[in-house]
């Protein structure tokens, strides 16, 4: 008996189509890298993936983002990221300002801890996929990101 962890491509068998053999081995590697970062993160910062994202999300908009664009950009529910901000905001890494425009709403912004604590997790995020994908060499990286660029297009493409 194998020691390889089952995953979702042992669904696959030779006789399935290849764009399904395909498919599920993509799922398969997309799984096992995130369970690796969220193994990872937690070990690392005490952390989660949607916690890390969020930070991520507010890193790259300074001016801050609102509760409705945070959700569209995680592709979570309203009620999922108020849990989060109201977590990271306990904490001292996020604070949320009410809208001149809009007193209803809330824009959601880094702190400076929370700038610089994000700024550690994603120096060592980029060093956990930079080894994780360490079995493919610089060109076959640069192979697999056009090819799916490619499969990217055609799928924008579908109605």
């Amino acid at each position: 008996m194998s020691s390889e962890p089952l995953d979702l491509e042992t669904r696959a068998s030779a006789d399935d189509h290849q764009a399904l053999r395909l498919w599920l081995r993509l799922l398969s590697c997309t799984t096992r890298v995130e369970d690796q970062i969220r193994q990872r993160l937690r070990a690392e910062f005490g952390t989660t993936l949607p916690r890390f994202d969020l930070l991520a999300q507010l890193e790259r908009h300074p001016d801050g983002l609102t509760m409705r664009e945070l959700s569209q950009r995680l592709m979570v529910t309203g009620g999922n990221v108020t849990g989060i901000t109201d977590q990271l905001e306990a904490e001292g890494l996020v604070v949320r300002e009410t809208r001149p425009e809009d007193r209803r709403s809330f824009i959601v912004k880094l702190t400076p801890q929370g700038r610089r604590q994000f700024k550690r997790m994603a120096a060592t995020h980029e060093g956990w996929i930079v080894e994780l994908f360490a079995g493919w060499t610089p060109a076959q990286k640069t192979e697999v990101y056009a090819l799916l660029a490619q499969l990217k297009t055609h799928l924008k493409d579908i109605p």
